[in-house]
């Protein structure tokens, strides 16, 4: 980055995709959002379903992404991917984005230090579960990281990671850091079985299911 302004070059990240749709997840479900995709991850979760963002991608100028959120015409920006942290320049895009005022969240795999974003920025870190394949990339010291402005997500795939879940939200007092939601994985377990889940065991948690999904099925939530 240094090197590039040293160069009068503007700071550029890989961009997959730059859209507006309903925000499917977290506290912020059903509000109208402008959604900036990063490419890559290093990760390869067995639930995923945005691998078309792996690969490709386009190398765009930060202010040129500004722009085109604010074209949009809403105050709310979720930064995805991919992994968007595995740009390291993402934490300039995050910066401008909500210096520029508007709400912005961060959805990432828990792999990777959240302590350089912006804590204006909502923070939506994944715990990757066992059946997710990646649960021993979990960066455990991101917990110390939180704020109540941020959020916590399991996406759940059985029940073997339901109660493996259930156990790391207890013994990590989880819940007391910032809010907890709990997904079903699309197709691997049902809404109704884990919403019963939740609630035969009181779970201190918020059960979301992935609004895109009912209403766009595959289509990417487009």
């Amino acid at each position: 980055m240094a090197s590039e302004a040293a160069a009068g070059t503007a700071p550029r990240l890989k961009l997959t995709e730059i859209f507006l749709s309903l925000q499917g997840e977290t506290r912020s479900a059903g509000l109208p959002t402008v959604f900036v995709r990063l490419t890559g991850c290093p990760l390869r979760c067995t639930y995923c379903d945005t691998a078309y963002a792996f690969y490709g991608g386009e190398w765009s100028d930060i202010e040129d992404i500004v722009a085109k959120v604010a074209a949009f015409g809403v105050p709310n920006v979720c930064v995805t991917g991919g992994e968007p942290l595995a740009q390291k320049r993402c934490i300039l895009l995050l910066d401008a984005l909500v210096s520029a005022g508007f709400s912005v969240s961060l959805e990432t795999s828990g792999a990777i230090d959240i302590s350089p974003v912006d804590i204006r920025v909502s923070r939506v870190v994944d715990i990757k579960t066992p059946d997710s394949g990646e649960s021993g990339q979990n960066l455990w010291s991101n917990i110390a990281q939180l704020t109540p402005h941020d959020q916590l997500k399991f996406v759940i795939c059985s029940r073997t990671d339901y109660e493996w879940a259930r156990a790391e939200l207890v013994a990590r007092r989880l819940n007391d850091c910032c809010e907890v939601l709990f997904s079903p994985s699309y197709t691997q377990v049902t809404p109704r079985e884990l919403a019963d889940w939740i609630v035969a065991d009181r779970l201190p948690v918020r059960f979301q299911m992935q609004l895109h999904k009912q209403l766009w099925g595959e289509e990417q939530g487009r």
